[in-house]
């Protein structure tokens, strides 16, 4: 009887050994894979500093460098450590939507710039441009219908004012559970949500893991009722469309402010720009403030510098810098001598390519150092563009076709969003309709970053936005993705085949 209860009680010990130990090496693994996991987020996070220290440099810097907009050497499978052994680096990758035609297709690897998305809390500038001009904008988006347009519209809006198809106040308290609308703007894209007629399909899209791609177990927006998806638009749904924080930089290649041309003191504004760009243009640029619009060409027209008299007050104001264009301007001169002043600045595609470089990085009608809210006509999808006031069927897809999206190979008239006019694209007057909803890029980037390792398993996906118009880069935000799997294999993000395989 000893001797059996003796073998019993060996027996349930060595089941408690064998049950602890197997439960020390669950825990190991899992102590094993929060560290993976952690240092896999610092992987990403290197990622994220990178990138930010990479547009801080100018654009000349950047461009030798390869660019910000797809750049293998610098944001594909970069090694931040290696294994111990040599046999498991941790790396990070910076991965975009590819753009084929306007419509997404695959992934670059790169930053993606704000301005390309359409910036929800500027839509009522769009009001005070052209009429209905925010409700138009949103348009452009896919099942996008007035009722939604102007809801949303009323949702940011300060008054409680009921647009023609919208919702207010009286709407949202009738709701089982009750609220208020913002009347403000937005913190989150989210937030749309709470709009009416807005739902989570409409917002996000079928891609629910976010990698630019329909995935076997991901079904296709087709339920989407009055959504064309055959192009694949509404993969992502309108929050890989829509923005709260594009902005771009209004100052000139040193980073200093550009020339206000409607300042109140002529010499000092005549001072500034024979400085800038040259004397001919500072001539023609003052005169025009002093004097007045003249049809034609007389025996009195001369081209070139003439003595000013900067003493007196400016007559105008320029609304746009392309005013400047194709006029001639009637103007007294010191001795009280009237002449007609040809311009500079003919309206001629062929010349354009010229003068307007110099004029866009030197000189603003708007004098803040940060314009928000314009869209990219070099990078924006369609969808994004469609909905632009102004811009026609046939002026879209000749944009979409003719467009040069990375920064790094473009010429330097097609920095600034006037290129479209350089190239007769479109008119001087349908340029100016322009002006208020394009750029040629902005300053504010996403960034979606995945840090893993060569032989897999923990791995980490962020999303951060980061705003490039102030010194040092701000962090505008920061979402974790790591829940939504990494998205990509790791063939695409980029490994070194280890000797091992």
């Amino acid at each position: 009887m000893v001797l059996v209860l003796v073998l019993v009680v060996i027996a349930m010990l060595t089941l408690a050994c064998f049950t602890f130990s197997k439960l020390m090496l669950v825990e190991r693994r899992a102590s094993r894979l929060s560290a993976r996991r952690a240092q896999a987020r610092c992987l990403a996070e290197s990622g994220l500093e990178m990138a930010r220290m990479f547009v801080i440099n100018d654009e000349e810097v950047q461009d030798e460098n390869g660019g910000w907009y797809d750049n293998e050497a610098w944001f594909r499978g970069v090694a931040v450590v290696d294994d111990e052994v040599g046999l498991d680096p941790g790396r990070f990758t910076i991965v975009a939507p590819q753009l084929v035609d306007g419509v997404a297709d695959g992934i670059r690897f790169g930053l993606e710039d704000e301005s390309t998305r359409l910036n929800l809390n500027t839509l009522l500038t769009a009001d005070q441009a052209t009429e209905n001009g925010g409700r138009q904008i949103l348009m452009g988006l896919p099942g996008m219908t007035e009722e939604i347009a102007d809801a949303i519209l009323d949702w940011i809006d300060e008054d409680d004012d009921i647009r023609e198809f919208g919702a207010e106040v009286d709407f949202y308290s009738t709701l089982s559970s009750p609220y208020e609308p913002k009347n403000g703007p937005l913190e989150t894209v989210e937030e749309l949500l709470l709009v009416r007629g807005v739902t989570p399909w409409l917002l996000f899209g079928a891609d629910v893991n976010r990698n630019g791609f329909l995935d076997a177990n991901e079904t296709g927006a087709q339920s989407i009722d009055g959504v064309d998806n055959s192009d694949g638009s509404m993969n992502g749904g309108w929050a890989s469309y829509l923005t709260l924080s594009s902005a771009e930089r209004n100052l000139n290649p040193d980073g200093e402010a550009k020339i206000d041309l409607n300042q109140d003191d002529m010499e000092e504004l005549y001072s500034q720009l024979e400085a800038a760009i040259g004397a001919e243009y500072a001539t023609f640029i003052v005169a025009y403030r002093l004097g007045s619009d003249a049809t034609g060409e007389s025996d009195n027209t001369v081209e070139g510098t003439v003595e000013l008299d900067l003493t007196q007050q400016a007559g105008r104001r320029i609304d746009q810098v392309i005013d400047l264009i194709g006029k001639n301007v009637q103007v007294t001169l010191q001795d009280e001598t009237e002449v007609v002043l040809k311009t500079p600045f003919p309206d001629m595609p062929g010349l354009m390519n010229v003068y307007l470089p110099v004029l866009m990085d030197h000189v603003a009608v708007v004098t803040s150092e940060v314009i928000r809210g314009r869209i990219n006509i070099n990078q924006a999808p369609r969808t994004v563009m469609a909905g632009i006031p102004g811009l026609s069927d046939e002026v879209l897809s000749r944009v979409l076709s003719e467009r040069v999206p990375n920064p790094a190979d473009r010429e330097p008239y097609q920095r600034h969003e006037t290129w479209i006019l350089c190239d007769g694209i479109v008119t001087l007057e349908e340029m100016k309709a322009l002006v208020p909803f394009v750029t040629g890029g902005g300053h504010v980037y996403r960034a979606q970053i995945i840090g893993y390792y060569d032989r897999g398993g923990a791995s980490v996906r962020i999303e951060a936005v980061f705003d490039a118009t102030k010194v040092p880069t701000q962090l505008l935000s920061y979402r974790d993705l790591s829940h939504l799997g990494r998205g990509y294999s790791l063939e695409t993000l980029g490994i070194e085949a280890p000797d091992w395989q």
